[in-house]
Formats: structure tokens, C-alpha cells, sequence
């Protein structure tokens, strides 16, 4: 059997349920030296070196960066960025929040960095596909700008961050859903890192992750995934583990939770009816498997949500 042509894309999926949301970015002239944290429970951060060097902190890790490297925290970790030695540290929330306009400035005499920075947030922070992408994504410049395929983003923001404008909020927030979109899926082409988006380069893989993202509520088993894909069990089961970095129905049942999480915020549905939709005849059987992943009982979940 021939693996399946037209299939779902997955990457539009998964980006579609993590709902970035509320980008916000802002030009920062700092001078050397200087150090800026960025540290919110939820808050993810995007970072584009326009112009100098410094150097990127998460956690014991240290990365240098140069004019037209661009990071992405896709999950949140507190990071700061710094260059030469200096004790005081400065909040990036807090001087943006005391500064009028998108451009800022702050740090010593020294010479220049200026950063593009942006925040933001993923409407599911606990989605699986989240953890299957590293703390740091980081795509590096050559000659001090951007690669071609990131520039006609990066440039668009950087201008947006640099001269505001009426509506310059929505415009960034467009510009910043193709700017992650782009990122993500180049990390995808190039990471040897199990995960979803590793699974995407193998045709098998991906053609099961299509399938499961296509019809999470189907009474799967391994033998139809793999009969479906034109793969032996042992080999799917292999391949898709290799890849992904869980076997295929682990991975489908972070899926379904996820996608329950998502419908249980729509109060017109039962936990039943929700329950039926990520492929469970039974609304008993769906709460304790609820329970046991998520760590609350459905009704319970769904009543602590804001």
C-alpha cells in the first residue's frame, strides 16, 4: 500500500490550537553594558538582534548573538539578554510598561545592541505539541541580516516596532503568526530532535500524524493506523517512536485530551458530547482518562478555567 498523497497539514493544525495570541513588539536601543529579563509565567518571547551582539541566558545556557540572528521561546522559559558585566537588571516588561511608544532605550554608554523584541502568548500553554519543540529556536544571520526566506517578515516588523502607527498593534500581530509559523516549520526541516515536527520529514509518520490530527475521535488501533500509513505495526510502531519520540497511541491520546481541553471551554457542550467528539462512547470512561492526564475530573477542569 502506498503512503496516502493528500493528507491534512499538520503543522497548520497544531499552530491553529496553540492560538498565539496578544503580540506585542517593541524596538529596544540598549547600550553596553547592559542586561534585560523577561520573566511571566505564560509569556513567550520572539527576539530579532538588528544591530550589534549579545548574549542570550535560559536558564545555565549561554548563546551568543549577532546582528540578524532571530530566537524564538516557544515555551516560556525566563531568559534575559546581556551584554558586558553589569549587576543591574532590568525588566523588559516593566520598561516597556513605563515608556510611551514602541521604542526604548536603556543599559550603559557603550556601544550599541538593538534588539526587536516581542512577546507573546500561547492560548494552550500545556498543549503536547509544545514540549516536542525545544526551549530555544534560533535561526542565525549571515552578513548581518536575516536569511531571505525570514527577511520580508523580520524587515516588516522591525519597521512596525521602529515607527508605530495607527493600527500597527493588529499589523504586528499578522506579521508575528507568519514570523512563528515560518520559524517553527524551518526548525521542523532542519531538527534531528524527536518530535511532531520530526515526524513530518518521514512520509509513514507523517502520513499517521495526518490521519490521527484528521480524525482523533475514529476508534483507532495500531493495526489500522498502520494499515492505513501501508506499514507493518512493528515498523510504524518503530519509525513513528523513533520520530516522534512516543508511540503512536500515547500520542493519540495527548491529542484527544488536548483537543477536549479545547471544546470544554464551549459551555454549550456536555462533557458527554465532548467525550464523543475525541473518540469516546463512554462519558465515564473519557473522565477518568481525562482525570488521569490532565489531573482533574472534566467538570472540574472546566470550571477552574478563567
Amino acid at each position: 500500500m502506498s503512503v496516502p498523497q493528500s493528507t491534512p497539514d499538520v503543522l497548520g493544525d497544531v499552530l491553529r490550537e496553540l492560538r498565539f495570541s496578544s503580540a506585542a513588539y517593541r524596538w529596544i536601543e540598549l547600550g553596553r553594558p547592559f542586561r534585560i529579563g523577561f520573566a511571566q509565567p505564560g509569556v513567550c518571547g520572539v527576539h530579532i538582534i538588528a544591530e550589534g551582539a549579545c548574549e542570550l541566558v535560559t536558564g545555565g545556557d549561554v548563546q551568543p548573538l549577532a546582528a540578524g540572528d532571530t530566537v524564538l521561546l516557544p515555551r516560556g522559559d525566563a531568559h534575559e539578554l546581556r551584554a558586558g558585566t553589569t549587576r543591574h537588571l532590568i525588566s523588559g516588561y516593566e520598561l516597556a510598561a513605563r515608556t510611551t511608544g514602541s521604542r526604548l532605550s536603556g543599559g550603559g554608554p557603550g556601544a550599541r545592541t538593538v534588539v526587536v523584541c516581542g512577546v507573546f502568548r500561547a492560548g494552550e500553554p500545556a498543549h503536547p505539541a509544545l514540549r516536542g519543540l525545544p526551549r530555544v529556536l534560533t535561526v542565525p544571520g549571515a552578513d548581518g541580516r536575516s536569511p531571505a526566506w525570514l527577511t520580508p517578515y523580520v524587515e516588516a516588523l522591525r519597521a512596525e516596532a521602529f515607527e508605530g502607527g495607527p493600527g500597527s498593534d493588529v499589523v504586528m500581530a499578522r506579521l508575528s503568526d507568519a514570523l512563528l509559523a515560518r520559524v517553527i516549520r524551518h526548525h521542523g526541516e532542519v531538527t534531528d530532535r524527536p518530535g511532531w515536527l520530526a515526524g513530518l520529514r518521514d512520509p509513514h509518520v507523517a502520513a499517521a500524524l495526518a490521519a490521527l490530527h484528521g480524525d482523533p475521535a475514529r476508534p483507532w488501533t495500531l493495526a489500522s493506523l498502520a494499515a492505513t500509513v501501508g506499514l507493518s505495526r512493528t515498523r510504524l510502531a518503530a519509525r513513528f517512536t523513533g520520530r516522534v519520540g512516543q508511540p503512536p497511541m500515547a500520542y493519540l491520546l495527548d491529542l484527544r485530551m488536548q483537543r477536549a481541553r479545547t471544546l470544554l471551554r464551549d459551555e454549550r457542550l456536555t462533557v458527554a458530547a465532548v467525550a464523543g467528539r475525541v473518540g469516546y462512547t463512554s462519558d465515564v470512561a473519557f473522565a477518568a482518562a481525562f482525570r488521569r492526564e490532565v489531573g482533574a475530573p472534566p467538570a472540574a477542569w472546566r470550571r477552574a478555567q478563567p
